[in-house]
């Protein structure tokens, strides 16, 4: 009787550990192990915008660290000035499309492509430099929407996707308090002792910004690093099908 007890124990445990795998399909690929040196990777979507943008800056400027921003192309006209600082002041820069427009960039892969192109041929030109930006991110992320087809076509151009870990919420809760903004970005949705916090710069994120300065006094206290996304940057996606 023992004997049955203990294999059928042994039996329950194997299937357990087996479905767990599966049990969590937005688990990211490419994540390194809690014995890692921690990093903490700080970027804002749909910039550039004026004044908003602008006070990030100032305070990423005033605390000394580096961010990453995903840009949209047509946010660019008008606001170069805005581009230029980003740039000058050292900071990463991703490509976030052109036009955010779910149904144009999410028609084909070669449609999304085209935007991504668009958008670093518009940088470019506003910084009167060659760059080959390599980094992306999916608007609303590349969960549901990235497949194998698609992956492959985008590795093809060399593209590095990069999704989040961390949520702000500021996307969708822009009118949420300086505190609650704190407190999501505390929160972790992997074991992974990198992080990837998902910020954005658009006309309702003011709470974002004042809250941007407690966000980092958090990570330097509890020993994080915090670097800007770069080529040599290993991208983050969710897994896919």
């Amino acid at each position: 009787m023992k004997y049955y007890c203990k294999l059928n124990y042994y039996l329950f445990l194997l299937l357990f550990i087996f479905f767990s795998s599966f049990s969590n399909p937005l688990r990211a690929s490419s994540i390194p192990s809690q014995n890692d040196e921690k990093f903490v990777y700080l970027t804002f979507d749909d910039g550039p915008t004026p004044k908003i943008t602008e006070e990030i800056l100032d305070v990423l400027k005033a605390k000394n660290i580096k961010a990453t921003f995903f840009l949209v192309g047509k946010e660019i006209k008008g606001r170069e000035a805005i581009l230029k600082r980003i740039y000058e002041e050292g900071h990463g820069l991703g490509l976030h499309t052109y036009s955010h427009n779910f149904k144009i960039i999410y028609k084909n892969p070669e449609s999304f492509i085209g935007e991504m192109e668009k958008t670093n041929t518009t940088i470019n030109e506003v910084l009167g430099t060659t760059l080959d930006i390599k980094a992306i991110r999916f608007p609303g992320g590349s969960a549901g929407r990235l497949n194998k087809n698609f992956y492959t076509k985008l590795c093809e151009k060399g593209y590095l996707i990069f999704d989040w870990n961390v949520d702000l919420q500021d996307g969708i809760k822009g009118n949420l308090s300086p505190e609650n903004f704190l407190q999501n970005a505390k929160k972790c949705m992997d074991r992974s002792t990198r992080r990837i916090i998902l910020a954005h710069c658009n006309s309702n994120n003011k709470n974002t910004c004042a809250a941007l300065d407690e966000i980092i006094d958090y990570y330097v206290s509890e020993g994080y690093t915090f670097k800007a996304i770069d080529q040599n940057t290993e991208p983050y996606y969710y897994k896919f099908k």
